[in-house]
């Protein structure tokens, strides 16, 4: 049975709020996690294993957050900006990501703004319901 949006977005904002001790209302839809939410690097591992645990689905390491995997490529980043191959590789691992605003100014270190609670939701609502 397939969950609605609002619910997954309820649920994925009881995770961000537990994960991150951030209140309520401070995790709106495009709320960076990094900037806006204060999240770390650890707090991704706590985030994915919530997620699993909350939708009882698998995400597969560097799935959500694949940056990782990119950032030694000089194929795909270029004196600290994403090339348009590193660009092209972002959209096709991360379909659930909104990358207009990387895509206009394509520093590297701007990509962690693209990963708000929406792109969560997107995630989640792409791995239950399949392409949307």
């Amino acid at each position: 049975m397939a969950i609605s949006r609002d619910e997954i977005t309820t649920q994925v904002k009881e995770v961000l709020v537990d994960a991150l001790g951030v209140d309520d209302d401070e995790v709106t839809s495009n709320a960076a996690l990094i900037g806006d939410l204060g999240a770390e690097s650890i707090d991704f591992l706590d985030i994915v294993f919530r997620l699993e645990k909350t939708f009882e689905i698998k995400i597969p390491r560097e799935e959500l957050f694949p940056a990782e995997g990119l950032m030694n490529d000089p194929e795909l980043i270029n004196n600290g900006k994403l090339t348009d191959k590193g660009l092209a590789k972002l959209r096709e691992k991360l379909p659930f990501v909104d990358l207009t605003e990387l895509e206009k100014d394509p520093q590297i270190n701007k990509l962690a703004d693209a990963f708000t609670v929406d792109a969560i939701v997107n995630f989640v609502d792409y791995k239950l319901n399949g392409s949307s």
